[in-house]
């Protein structure tokens, strides 16, 4: 799966239409990717690193006419859908005495109401072709309670608990539903804010040591995004090299 950089580390989402749903691997596999990003050029790279018949949407997943434009042009061009994944979030860097409500809505409208849009349009498509994958992207910090985040730690605690409730929604439909929960991980994103000073400090807590890149994701995500995991659902994966145990 391929992050492309855009504004305070907001990511990409990535709709794929199976037969394979590999995350960046899915070009070689056979899968067509539609890589969603509010930055249409982060989409476009994104899209191009992945190859295959991958193609790019620009989106804003805090809008609902948005998310409705990008599911028609799925369900028009390839009339279904089989994965989703849904990476896109704001990984902010506040100070609680500075945490405003203006930006906790700023956060929460991306991390979670953007989750809902994506998964209830993104699901309506799915139940058409009873099939689907989803993996929702939550975080270990919702587990250490990692400090001038609140508003982020918030959010993701609602994407595990609204993905469990979504898998008994959609089990009915054979599709499932689960979470990943990344630790630290050495992104675009990550670099260019407060966060990069926190490595040393994480890796003393991690049961393996090293410093967590997308590529060590990556595998978590593909076998939730395939067909073998359909007996799992509504669970959530941490994946942190043992820094969360639980």
């Amino acid at each position: 799966m391929q992050e492309s950089k855009k504004r305070d580390g907001e990511r990409t989402n990535a709709p794929i239409r199976r037969p394979c749903g590999r995350g960046e691997r899915s070009g070689s596999e056979g899968a067509t990717v539609i890589a969603v990003d509010i930055n249409g050029a982060g989409a476009t790279a994104t899209a191009q690193a992945i190859g295959g018949a991958s193609m790019a949407v620009s989106c804003d997943i805090g809008d609902e006419d948005s998310v409705t434009k990008v599911f028609e042009t799925v369900a028009g061009q390839f009339g279904k859908l089989d994965v989703l994944v849904n990476v896109a979030a704001i990984v902010p860097f506040v100070k609680w005495d500075a945490l405003t409500f203006t930006e906790w809505r700023r956060v929460l409208r991306v991390n979670l109401d953007g989750l809902y849009l994506m998964c209830r349009a993104g699901s309506d498509l799915m139940r058409k072709g009873q099939y689907g994958r989803i993996v929702n992207f939550s975080s270990n910090s919702i587990f250490a309670g990692t400090p001038n985040m609140a508003h982020y730690v918030a959010s993701k605690g609602g994407v595990l608990t609204f993905t469990r409730a979504l898998a008994t929604e959609l089990g009915p439909y054979k599709i499932t539903a689960n979470t990943v929960c990344p630790g630290l991980i050495d992104t675009e994103g990550v670099q260019t804010s407060p966060h990069k000073e926190g490595f040393e400090f994480v890796e003393m807590l991690q049961a393996i040591k090293g410093r967590g890149v997308p590529a060590d994701v990556v595998p978590a995500v593909a076998f939730l995004a395939s067909e073998e995991a359909h007996w799992i659902t509504g669970q959530a994966l941490n994946v942190d090299a043992g820094m969360v145990r639980w």
